[in-house]
């Protein structure tokens, strides 16, 4: 049985994070992916958390965790240059971006920032491939 202690806390980060799943729909979380979401909770306790894993739109095999968008709502971005709230989550995840993740696209907004526009951007669809099999020099 969960104590109050953590029943609270849970409903707490329930109201303050929010998992959204990439496009494949598969309703299940990778190691990757919640290793992301873990250190980003840590680091940076944020208001809001959406995390999506976009590898399914990319040249990966099915089931791949390599590709991520991640939108971080945070007190701690406050004051901060959008350089420096970067470098914030790329030191929460040094691990994962020296290893298995590829590609993250990184919304790093205050809490006033993410009031005026509360919405994860859209990639654009991967070109897929590399420029030598597109004909680009």
């Amino acid at each position: 049985m969960l104590s109050g202690q953590l029943v609270g806390r849970l409903f707490s980060m329930a109201g303050r994070v929010c998992l959204t799943r990439g496009r494949a729909g598969l309703g299940t979380v990778g190691p990757v992916e919640a290793a992301i979401r873990t250190k980003l909770e840590q680091a940076l306790n944020p208001e809001v958390l959406e995390l999506r894993n976009e590898s399914s739109g990319h040249a990966v095999p099915p089931g791949s965790e390599t590709h991520f968008r991640v939108a971080v709502v945070s007190s701690r971005f406050e004051g901060l240059s959008p350089l420096q709230r970067h470098r914030l989550v790329h030191a929460a995840l040094s691990e994962e971006l020296a290893g298995p993740v590829h590609a993250l696209a990184i919304q790093a907004r205050t809490p006033a920032q993410w009031r005026e526009n509360p919405q994860l951007d859209t990639s654009p669809p991967c070109m897929g491939g590399s420029k030598k099999t597109r004909g680009t020099p």
